[in-house]
């Protein structure tokens, strides 16, 4: 066990790496000079831009370029915005809990609604809270976040006027986006635990147990939903990069103060630092979360734990 959380480890480091690099060649070639965002190239004089791609460090080859930044990233520098030359990591790590929260929230509303409505799909098969399952998944993988997010604004907050519509501060402004997210979480967590179950419940230890006269509710809840996890907890690891994505779409419509509305800022600042910054801090982010899913496999399913 210990062994195969070490590989896990070693390979979570690899892909942070791999995924380093890769946003930090795709930002080397964005056609476009981060000079030209700092100073009026018609205005400055030929040294005065040298002088500053100098200080950047973009006069540099690729490779030298790359060293540097990884000898940053190693010390905990994710570079400076240039904008206002504020360190790029505490700017992430300000807004970052009004994002965690936001994920955490969504992920949590995916997770109650999506293996609830899952299970009474399988159980229920073909009635009509089956149906009712079905259609709330296919909406839920269907709609566009930001389609679903000015729906819902429209119908509570400017129809009924329950919810505030944007802002980043109390639990009343978290619920429209969590909902937003957790639409579509919810919407494949109910596909994927619906056929994780209908597959169980055909399994030879289901029919072994139903012989043994244990009641249908103990079958689904301790065991048949217990094997159908692992596919699901799968798909929770996996949502956390969608959420951590639409973050960027959900907070700019609903106008919170999290690091996905700074992407969006940095973004339309040509502010090429902050926007490298993020996308590092949340795959870095994604990939521990996605090092916790693959462990707690063991703890779900012994059969990992044996075979570890």
């Amino acid at each position: 066990m210990v062994r195969t959380i070490i590989g896990r480890v070693l390979s979570s480091l690899l892909v942070i790496a791999g995924s380093s690099v890769l946003v930090f060649v795709i930002m080397y070639l964005l056609p476009g000079d981060p000079v030209d965002s700092l100073i009026d190239p018609a205005s400055a004089t030929p040294e005065q831009i040298a002088t500053l791609r100098h200080q950047l460090g973009v006069d540099q080859p690729l490779y030298a370029q790359l060293a540097d930044y990884f000898g940053k990233l190693l010390r905990g520098d994710f570079g400076k915005s240039l904008l206002n030359s504020e360190p790029v990591l505490p700017k992430i790590i300000e807004h970052f809990p009004a994002t965690l929260a936001l994920a955490a929230a969504s992920a949590l509303l995916s997770v109650i609604v999506g293996v609830l409505l899952g299970v009474l799909s399988a159980i229920h098969r073909n009635r009509p809270i089956d149906v009712i399952a079905r259609i709330v998944g296919l909406l839920g993988i269907s709609m566009p976040t930001f389609w679903s997010g000015i729906l819902l604004l429209l119908v509570f907050s400017i129809h009924l006027g329950w919810l505030p519509a944007m802002g980043s501060d109390g639990w009343k402004t978290l619920v429209l986006p969590a909902a937003t997210l957790g639409l579509i979480g919810g919407g494949f967590i109910v596909r994927m635990v619906r056929n994780s179950m209908l597959e169980v419940v055909n399994e030879h230890f289901i029919v072994t147990l139903r012989s043994k006269g244990l009641s249908e509710r103990a079958i689904m809840y301790r065991h048949a939903l217990r094997n159908a996890l692992i596919p699901s907890v799968t798909m929770i690891g996996m949502l956390v990069g969608e959420m951590l994505a639409g973050a960027v779409v959900i907070e700019t419509v609903f106008s919170r103060q999290g690091i996905g509305r700074i992407v969006a800022d940095a973004i339309m600042a040509k502010d090429l630092p902050v926007v490298q910054g993020v996308i590092v801090f949340s795959a870095i982010v994604y990939v521990l979360v996605n090092l916790l899913v693959d462990i707690s496999y063991s703890y779900i399913d012994p059969r990992v734990r044996r075979a570890a």
